[in-house]
């Protein structure tokens, strides 16, 4: 086997190495697949004209040192840098310099407010201008796909092997195209002992999405559809603070009426998006920014997250592997809608999917209503 290339062993990266022959350059997809797996595994990221950034979250790198960290605008905001030069740009990288070195231990504290009240003496910072961007805006987009918090130390002293990519390399990023059905099976669940399981892959994502079909499918007959987004907490832990599992078990029940007709069927996409696109880890933070006050918006502001982040065109991909063109979409989101069919899916009906509060979570939907949109009463 050829000696390993950056952070990543020959035989992860698919490519022949020998001492006679260089290796071939890996595709901007490939790269961008590559950088998400290295900030989970807490290598840096060097971006050509813009530096090294080590993910501050997942870093290894015990010893390392910067002077300078990237974060995004929201918390910014929080840090009382919203005055300042970059950081008065909304939505924008903001590139902050301290009185002394960043450690990994500062470097934690400041990326993540869930820690805030254990570490409330930060600063003074300044805020700096940033002459890369585009870099900086596709190294916290990629460690929002990665799960991660988007904080990073710029240029850190000791900060090991880095993996090269270019802002460029996010834009073939992604994992619509490339999803395949991988394999389908006979599923019997309590609403419909006939439902059928339809797994899907994509090279670009190690997430694995599903689909529940609820009777037969009917090429004349929209199905009643539902994009579940993958919530732990409430589908399998019965978490109270959402709506999430009453949502997934209302929607197998409607379906399974739909199957009981002569040419209804129902189809429901679990789409591996926890945390609307943010990640498990990076929701439950926000549940402890939550009882701290914030609303669930605020709260992946200040983690420096978009409150809404999910890929709508993989669902539109799963629809048309399975030969949907046409839906009835059960939702009281109306991006749904928008979302899919600006993917090219026909949504010819939403129907109302609302259940009843509790005390846990009245806020929460209170919050989707006000300030998301939502369409409920």
């Amino acid at each position: 086997m050829g000696k390993a290339v950056g952070p990543y062993p020959a035989h992860y990266r698919g490519i022949a190495l020998s001492a006679d022959a260089p290796s071939p350059s890996p595709s901007p997809a490939r790269r961008a697949a590559q950088a998400v797996d290295a900030l989970r595994h807490g290598w840096p990221l060097e971006v050509s004209g813009a530096g090294t950034f080590l993910p501050a979250e997942t870093a290894i790198a015990s010893g390392a040192t910067a002077d300078r960290m990237l974060i995004g605008a929201a918390r910014a905001e929080t840090l009382k840098l919203a005055n300042q030069l970059e950081a008065a740009i909304p939505e924008a990288p903001v590139l902050i310099r301290a009185a002394q070195k960043f450690d990994l231990a500062t470097a934690r504290a400041l990326a993540d407010p869930a820690l805030d009240l254990r570490n409330p003496m930060k600063g003074p910072f300044r805020a700096e201008p940033i002459a890369w961007r585009e870099s900086a805006e596709a190294v916290l987009e990629l460690a929002r796909i990665a799960g991660i918090l988007p904080a990073f130390m710029i240029d850190p002293e000791d900060a090991g092997e880095t993996h090269m990519v270019s802002p460029g390399d996010l834009e073939h990023y992604s994992a619509a195209p490339n999803l395949r059905i991988a394999t389908r099976a006979h599923l019997p669940i309590a609403a419909d002992e006939q439902a059928e399981i339809v797994a899907f892959r994509s090279a670009d994502d190690l997430r694995e999405h599903v689909a529940l079909v609820l009777g037969h499918p009917d090429g004349d007959t929209p199905p009643l559809v539902r994009l579940h987004s993958e919530c732990l907490t409430g589908d399998v832990l019965g978490s109270l603070k959402c709506d999430c599992g009453p949502q997934l078990d209302a929607a197998l029940a409607a379906m399974s009426e739909e199957a009981h007709k002569d040419d209804g069927w129902g189809v429901l996409l679990y789409m591996r998006q926890e945390g609307r696109g943010i990640g498990l880890i990076n929701k439950l933070r926000a549940y402890s920014l939550q009882d701290q006050g914030f609303d669930t918006v605020d709260a992946n502001h200040r983690l420096g997250l978009p409150d809404e982040s999910r890929d709508f065109h993989v669902a539109a991909r799963m629809l048309d592997l399975m030969g949907v063109r046409t839906v009835r979409l059960m939702t009281n989101n109306p991006k749904k809608v928008a979302a899919l069919r600006s993917a090219g899916v026909t949504v010819s009906e939403r129907v109302q999917h609302q259940l009843p509060d509790n005390p846990h979570n009245m806020r929460y939907l209170a919050t989707k209503r006000d300030r998301s949109g939502h369409l409920l009463k």
